[in-house]
C-alpha cells in the first residue's frame, strides 16, 4: 500500500504501527521519526518563516474568517506518488490542508485513493485513530499491539500519580502572544500526571485568554508548550511573557516552576508522543515519583526571569550545548537531563 500523510501526527501514527516503509509522501512539517525526513513533501505553507507570534496569530484569525487553511497541496507531487491511502485531519481549520481540498484532490487522483480523517479530542480518541489507520491499511493487529504498549505507559503514570498527596495547580500555555490556554487532550494529560489544569478544559479547543486570568489562577506550575514551536523558538518570546503585569509575582515564578517544553514535537501533535508528553508533565510535577524516560529529550526550567530582554535571547552558543545541570548565566535558564524510567 502507498500511504500519504497530510499531518505530522498521522505520520507518527503510521510509523508507530509499523507502516513507515509504506509511506511515500508527507508534509513539509513531518520531522519524526528521522526515516521520513527525505520523503517527498506534498504540502507547503503560507506562513512566512520569520513571522512573529503575533503575526502568526493574526494570519490564523484571518484564515479562520475566510475559511481558508494556511497550508496547500502540491498536486503535481501528489499525482506522481499515486497514493492508495491518504491520512488527513478535520480537527483544526487552519493547521493542515483544508478537508475540502483533500477531498477534491482525492477525486481527481488516479484510482481515487481512500481518505481517512483523524479528529481526536482526547487521549482515548488518539488511540482510536491509531486503530482506524491500522484497519484502513489492513494491519489491525499491529495497531492493537502498538496501542497496548502506549496504554501500559499511561497506566504506569496514573498509578504513580496516585501517590501524590495533593494535586498542584497547573497552567499549560499553548501560545504567549497573545496567551492561549491548553485544550483538547492537554488538560487530560495534566490530570493524569497528577495536576489540575486551571484554565484549559478537557475536550474543548484552546482559547485566547486575558493575562489577568492567569494572574488570578496563580498556578504553582506554568508549562509553556507553544503550538508549532520547539524550545529554541519559544525562548524568543520569553521577554514578552516576562513583560506581562504581575508575572514576577506568580507563585510558579517565585518558586522557579516555569518550564519550556517542545510543543511542536509533543503536546500539539495528537499521536503516539502524547504519551511522552504525559511523562514529561508527570516528571515536571513530581520528579521523585515520575522519572523522565531516557528516550525523551530534556526540558528547560526558568531559574530567573526578571532580567529577560530580546537581546538576551540571541547570540548564546551555550544554549545549544548538550543539556546539563549547570546554570546558564546568559539568560538564567537551567537545562536538565533526567534518569531513565525503570
Amino acid at each position: 500500500m502507498r500511504i500519504v500523510s497530510l499531518l505530522p501526527s498521522a505520520t507518527e501514527i503510521v510509523c508507530e504501527i509499523g507502516l513507515g516503509h509504506q509511506l511515500v509522501g508527507v508534509t513539509h512539517e513531518c520531522d519524526y521519526p528521522g526515516s521520513v525526513l527525505n520523503l517527498p513533501k506534498v504540502t507547503k505553507t503560507l506562513i512566512p518563516h520569520n513571522a512573529t507570534s503575533k503575526e502568526i496569530d493574526g494570519l490564523v484569525r484571518v484564515r479562520l474568517k475566510s475559511e481558508r487553511a494556511l497550508y496547500s497541496l502540491d498536486m503535481p507531487t501528489l499525482e506522481r506518488l499515486r497514493p492508495d491511502l491518504i491520512v488527513t485531519q478535520a480537527l483544526c481549520d487552519v493547521c493542515a490542508v483544508a478537508e475540502s481540498e483533500v477531498a477534491a484532490a482525492a477525486c481527481s487522483l488516479p484510482g481515487q485513493p481512500k481518505v481517512i480523517n483523524l479528529e481526536p479530542t482526547c487521549l482515548e480518541e488518539v488511540f482510536q485513530c491509531m486503530q482506524l489507520v491500522g484497519d484502513a491499511a489492513g494491519v489491525p493487529a499491529q495497531a492493537f499491539s502498538a496501542i497496548a504498549r502506549l496504554r501500559e505507559r499511561v497506566k504506569q503514570a496514573e498509578e504513580r500519580a496516585r501517590s501524590l498527596v495533593a494535586r498542584p495547580k497547573v497552567v499549560l500555555l499553548e501560545w504567549i502572544d497573545p496567551p492561549f490556554s491548553s485544550g483538547h487532550w492537554s488538560p487530560e494529560l495534566v490530570y493524569i500526571a497528577g495536576g489540575i489544569e486551571m484554565l484549559g478544559v478537557q475536550g474543548q479547543r484552546s482559547r485566547t485568554m486575558a493575562w489577568d486570568e492567569i494572574v488570578k489562577a496563580d498556578p504553582e506550575f506554568l508549562v509553556i508548550a507553544c503550538c508549532g514551536f520547539d524550545i529554541e523558538r519559544t525562548r524568543q518570546d520569553l521577554p514578552i511573557l516576562s513583560s506581562y503585569p504581575g508575572f514576577e509575582q506568580l507563585t510558579c515564578v517565585r518558586s522557579e516552576q516555569v518550564y519550556l517544553v517542545d510543543g511542536n514535537a509533543y503536546f500539539n501533535r495528537p499521536g503516539p508522543r502524547l504519551v511522552d508528553s504525559l511523562e514529561i508533565l508527570a516528571h515536571i510535577l513530581c520528579s521523585n515519583v515520575h522519572p523522565l524516560p531516557s528516550y525523551v529529550p530534556g526540558l528547560e526550567r526558568l531559574a530567573k526571569v526578571s532580567n529577560l530582554t530580546a537581546d538576551s535571547m540571541t547570540g548564546s552558543n551555550s544554549l545549544h550545548e548538550t543539556l546539563n545541570t549547570r546554570e546558564l548565566s546568559i539568560f538564567d535558564t537551567r537545562h536538565f537531563t533526567f534518569p531513565p524510567l525503570r
